[in-house]
């Protein structure tokens, strides 16, 4: 069996949810905290869109995007040097648009059932915006936002249709474990497809326990809020 697949995934998705975990936390804290209904609407429908589009469509705007000779690929190209498409930064690039939506929109539940109180007593406390959010808000939301990143880890992991549109199935490059898997079955070497789904398999059943724990920190820690 070749074990490329399974390190190249797990480096697109560890990579994948540092940068995630950052983008989507302030993408939330962003529409949390508007008080203009319509433009909320309008940013939340943007960034979850990726949520609700086909990945092979997210993959086909990608490589309409980062293409060798379209706009930002040629000037990476031209300036950097750097080929995006079909190459193993593409995966990332994949993995980081489409698992985007899902740490986004678990942060912002997360940040909105956050007690109003607690910011208001900050506030008269004379807490800055930012030492409210990292002092107060972040941890009383973290059990949301750990359960977003596990699953945004997840997601990066099992990532198909838009991969293959923008970084292709290249062996020892861009083939990652679900692209192993259709390349296995599509060779007819069904023992070795056995064998990838069997360690994607049991990374999505770490991935729902992990979840299941932190449902169950989120719950506790609501019920404490409730009572205080």
């Amino acid at each position: 069996m070749d074990y490329s697949p399974i390190w190249i995934s797990v480096k697109t998705a560890a990579l994948t949810i540092v940068i995630v975990f950052f983008i989507g936390l302030a993408a939330a804290k962003l529409v949390a905290g508007l008080k203009n209904e319509k433009l909320k609407m309008v940013l939340d429908g943007i960034f979850t869109l990726p949520l609700v589009l086909p990945p092979t469509v997210a993959g086909f705007f990608l490589l309409y995007l980062f293409g060798i000779r379209r706009p930002i690929g040629a000037f990476f190209v031209e300036y950097f040097g750097v080929k995006i498409a079909f190459s193993w930064g593409a995966t990332v690039l994949a993995a980081v648009v489409i698992s985007f939506p899902l740490m986004y929109r678990s942060a912002r539940g997360a940040l909105e059932q956050v007690d109003e109180n607690l910011i208001f007593a900050a506030r008269t406390l004379g807490f800055s915006e930012w030492r409210i959010f990292w002092k107060i808000m972040f941890p009383a939301a973290l059990p949301g936002i750990a359960g977003g990143g596990i699953l945004a880890f997840a997601r990066g992991l099992g990532e198909f249709g838009a991969t293959a549109m923008i970084a292709g199935n290249i062996a020892g490059k861009t083939r990652t474990l679900p692209l192993a898997v259709y390349s296995a079955v599509a060779a007819g070497d069904m023992d070795t497809a056995y064998k990838y789904v069997m360690i994607i398999l049991l990374v999505s059943f770490l991935v729902v326990v992990l979840m299941n724990y932190f449902t169950a920190k989120e719950r506790t820690y609501g019920k404490r809020g409730k009572k205080a």
